[in-house]
């Protein structure tokens, strides 16, 4: 997968840090946001393997740490539950403003629990998949059954979790009681999917059973047998989250099936100039020859844009034979371009320095009379990308957040 540092504001304006994971190549399907489990961050192995299984089956995948955890600011005694879902709706903000998503949202242990009660919130959500998710936030205390008193009695504690030391308050045991999951899961309105091991020790497979039970169709259960409950063995991390695109490939590609032609996206590495193109559903890759340090194993991006003059006359041609009834068999169009000087353009207005050439050599199969044969030439200009590269132009570029 080709993974991409992005930052973004938190609900109280501290910056998170995320990781947007896309596939090597192939069109992006749709965005994915994954909430992590509880102290846990976006560099867990399991969430890592989750989110390549997931590129995998053409998904983006925006993976982030909470307020507090990982390379994300804030103070983690200062967070709580209802931060967290605070927090992934700041990052559903911003893969909406930049990508048009999330679609899909994956949330492991209390993550889960906090997507299932951020998932309403969301216009762009269609389905939701919890892994070892906990039914009630609350289950979190016995995690932190060696400070609970003293947390109780103090406002505040100092316990370890996983081997480190996290500063917990009062006001997060409140937070925690206080979330209504129940009612949150029958009003949730997109289509879930439970995933829990039977041997989980940490969060047992009975909350797995209370959230299916209290949610509405369409819903599915899948369970993970022999896993642990951080997925710590790489396969069962794959198995879930193949298992999760494949389950959600129905929701994805409905959301997609009115939606507007989406534009042609293009990525290079720091090796070479293999490019691969992303249009829709559709995979092209672009490249330089040898000659000019690429690998040769794609059309240049001239040779595209030939390409792209090429197909349009030939369809524009076929278009006009067809609505005028004429016996235009084939029309193969050949297009090569080249830089010459201004000055061999009788018809440029530029007449110095170096301009781009465009020619054109159209075959045309049928039984066609000269003079049809010479109108269908004419025709040939009308193309909308042959208007296009003689027209007035403007390309707008704009950076977008990282």
């Amino acid at each position: 997968m080709d993974s991409e540092r992005v930052s973004f504001p938190s609900h109280s304006g501290e910056q998170l840090a995320g990781l947007l994971d896309r596939p090597v190549t192939g069109p992006v399907r749709g965005h994915v946001l994954f909430a992590h489990c509880f102290t846990c961050n976006k560099n867990l192995k399991s969430v890592a393997n989750i989110s390549r299984a997931l590129t995998d089956a053409g998904l983006a995948v925006l993976r982030f740490d909470f307020t507090g955890l990982g390379e994300s600011g804030g103070e983690f005694a200062a967070t709580g539950f209802s931060s967290n879902v605070a927090d992934l709706l700041a990052a559903a903000d911003y893969l909406a403003t930049e990508h048009g998503g999330p679609e899909l949202l994956v949330g492991h242990s209390l993550g889960g629990a906090a997507a299932l009660m951020a998932a309403a919130q969301i216009k762009a959500c269609r389905a939701v998949a919890t892994i070892a998710a906990p039914s009630h936030p609350a289950h979190v205390e016995k995690h932190l059954a060696g400070g609970l008193a003293e947390i109780r009695d103090k406002g505040e504690a100092t316990v370890e979790i996983g081997g480190r030391p996290f500063q917990v308050r009062k006001q997060f045991l409140d937070d925690l009681a206080a979330q209504p999951i129940a009612e949150r899961l029958r009003k949730l309105r997109r289509a879930l999917l439970v995933l829990h091991s039977p041997l989980d020790e940490v969060v047992s497979i009975d909350h797995a059973g209370e959230i299916f039970s209290q949610a509405l169709h369409p819903k599915s259960f899948v369970s993970l047998d022999r896993a642990d409950h951080l997925l710590s063995s790489p396969a069962d991390a794959r198995y879930a989250g193949a298992v999760i695109a494949s389950w959600a490939s129905r929701y994805l590609d409905e959301t997609r099936a009115d939606s507007p032609r989406p534009g042609v996206t293009a990525r290079t590495g720091r090796r070479g100039f293999v490019t691969p193109l992303a249009s829709g559903t559709h995979v092209l890759v672009a490249d330089e020859p040898e000659s000019a340090g690429g690998s040769d194993r794609g059309p240049s991006p001239y040779d595209l844009l030939s390409a792209a003059l090429a197909s349009c006359t030939s369809m524009t041609l076929q278009m006009y034979a067809r609505h005028k009834g004429l016996a235009l068999e084939q029309a193969r169009v050949t297009v090569t371009h080249a830089k010459v000087h201004a000055a061999d353009c009788e018809q440029c207005e530029t007449k110095t320095g170096r301009i781009d050439r465009f020619e054109r050599e159209i075959a045309l199969d049928g039984e066609l009379d000269p003079a049809t044969r010479q109108r269908l030439l004419e025709i040939a200009d009308r193309c909308p990308v042959h208007r296009t590269l003689e027209g007035e132009v403007e390309i707008r570029s704009r950076l977008v957040n990282r």
